[in-house]
């Protein structure tokens, strides 16, 4: 199957790690999909990929942030696009320093989940069922060092949903060990930021692309948790596909 064949849903491809992996997989010909609540970051999305790249990225306003949502929108997806060959789930990198713990209410907490471990999992319980019997498909999270260290003080919160979403991401690996699809998490253990923004423990988010685009491309690896603690280890993985 060639990529222009391919249909690789990004979500969270509006976002800053997302945009990265959104406009790598364009250029390597993918068909590429992306959802957000938000359509002026889609338009401004839009705007970001070079224009030649355009005609193959489809964008929809839609929430998978909950299951019904998840749901219409892989039905309006579907009914767009034809089918899904490949997943991205670039969601949960929202940045959080609201303070200590006991200076927050539960309901701040409750955001915090939903934005970095609830709506992993309602998207992923949405979008697995299309590509997990295909040999030929992947399934990939994208998930950070947050949820094994305390970032700086202040991001309790952080840490307890991204440490969520990476259980989350082990979860599915060994209850599916056999799952035909390339299933694999890429964990970046450094900051990501654009170009412009860019400062010590930090990479681009158009290297993080490159990485993940051969990842999806060259789908030689499955059920591995990949692990990103250089540049270096960015460019073993964005020229062999594997780490």
């Amino acid at each position: 199957m060639s990529a222009s064949e391919r249909v690789v849903v990004v979500l969270g491809g509006a976002g800053t790690v997302g945009s990265g992996i959104v406009k790598s997989l364009l250029g390597k010909g993918f068909q590429v999909a992306v959802i957000s609540r938000d359509g002026n970051r889609l338009e401004k999305l839009k705007n970001f990929v070079p224009e030649s790249s355009r005609d193959h990225l489809h964008t929809l306003i839609g929430d998978v942030g909950s299951e019904d949502g998840a749901e219409e929108a892989k039905g309006a997806l579907l009914k767009s696009v034809g089918k899904v060959t490949d997943v991205v789930s670039s969601l949960g990198f929202s940045w959080w320093q609201g303070g200590p713990p006991h200076t927050q209410t539960l309901k701040e907490l409750h955001w915090v989940l939903e934005t970095l471990l609830l709506s992993t999992f309602t998207s992923w319980k949405a979008f697995f069922p299309l590509v997990k019997d295909n040999p030929d498909s992947s399934y990939t999270f994208i998930t950070g060092g947050a949820g094994e260290r305390l970032l700086m003080p202040g991001t309790g919160f952080l840490t307890l949903g991204a440490a969520g979403a990476l259980a989350f991401c082990q979860v599915v690996r060994e209850e599916y060990p056999e799952v035909p699809c390339k299933l694999n998490e890429v964990k970046i253990n450094m900051g990501v930021a654009t170009p412009e923004r860019l400062g010590l423990g930090y990479v681009s988010h158009l290297e993080v692309g490159e990485a993940v685009a051969s990842l999806v491309e060259k789908r030689s690896t499955s059920h591995t948790v990949l692990c990103v603690n250089s540049a270096t280890d960015l460019k073993t993985l964005i020229l062999e596909g594997k780490i």
